[in-house]
């Protein structure tokens, strides 16, 4: 009896407190995070007041940006700042910008797609020392090159044309990508490709009916991750580009502030509609960005 008195009186007291609450672990958080909540408010007004600031600009008038408080909305809004952009070449600098962002973005997955499926399948010394080499592109700084790859366009003859744009762009974005997709296809179990080769498919046929489906997600992240950083490049088409028929629109936002002088709010027009494309791209590929830059590197 005094030893089933000495046992149960122990349990009683670590399974229930004073008045009989259940025990509450240690490491688990009771009070909330005051700092942490803090801080995300001030970061979230240093994102979006700019914003709001360029948006409610853009449809003042020229006077009324200099008489109004600036972070409350026109007493008379207009568009006529946004009708000025459009009556100035704004959808040739934004057809530039398309051809320019889509056919380079189209060469990167393609060339790095099957530069990261010979690496990924492909064992030996030689290729591993290739993937390395590339890897070093990751940490040279764009600038550093903008005079030898100036130099390369000129003797190349392709100076002031949009494939001076398109073909260093290209370059600057194979290592990212072939990171990338690298470390998602290496997550593809060989068992798969071994079945398929059994079953008599060719390498392309593998590339095509398997790699390829699979590697959507990660295919997706780097064409919007891509698509972003060419359709705000700014140094390119500054250094390799003169005429102004061939701008795009981060150069041409330039052209537009000598334009329209001191004309705030229609420079920030052109910055919203500049934009819209870009942003409407992020909405829609937001979830597979995420989920494609952190698959392949759980291992």
């Amino acid at each position: 009896m005094t030893s089933s008195a000495s046992v149960g009186a122990p349990a009683k007291i670590l399974t229930s407190g004073s008045g009989g609450a259940p025990h509450r672990s240690r490491g688990r958080r009771t009070h909330p995070n005051v700092l942490g909540g803090f801080g995300s408010v001030i970061w979230l007004a240093i994102v979006v007041i700019p914003l709001y600031w360029i948006v409610i600009t853009s449809f003042r008038t020229q006077s009324g940006f200099f008489s109004e408080n600036p972070l409350i909305p026109p007493a008379e809004p207009t568009l006529a700042n946004y009708q000025l952009v459009l009556e100035n070449d704004f959808w040739r600098y934004l057809l530039n910008s398309l051809i320019v962002t889509g056919v380079a973005v189209a060469l990167i997955l393609v060339v790095g797609f099957l530069f990261a499926y010979t690496i990924a399948r492909t064992t030996n010394k030689k290729t591993r020392a290739l993937f390395n080499v590339m890897l070093i592109g990751l940490a040279i700084p764009l600038q550093a090159t903008i005079i030898p790859v100036y130099l390369m366009i000129v003797k190349a003859r392709l100076y002031d044309n949009l494939i001076a744009i398109i073909l260093p762009s290209v370059a600057f974005a194979l290592p990212i990508t072939v990171l990338i997709l690298v470390n998602f296809l290496r997550d593809i179990p060989n068992s798969l490709y071994e079945a398929a080769l059994i079953d008599g498919a060719t390498e392309w046929q593998i590339i095509r009916r398997l790699a390829f489906p699979l590697a959507k997600p990660a295919i997706v992240t780097v064409a919007i991750y891509n698509g972003l950083n060419v359709w705000n490049g700014f140094l390119f088409p500054l250094i390799l580009t003169q005429s102004p028929e061939i701008r795009v629109l981060p150069l041409a936002l330039t052209s537009y502030q000598g334009l329209f002088s001191i004309n705030v709010p229609a420079v920030l027009a052109a910055v919203v509609l500049s934009s819209l494309p870009i942003i409407a791209l992020y909405v829609v590929g937001r979830r597979q960005l995420v989920a494609g830059m952190t698959a392949g590197f759980g291992k």
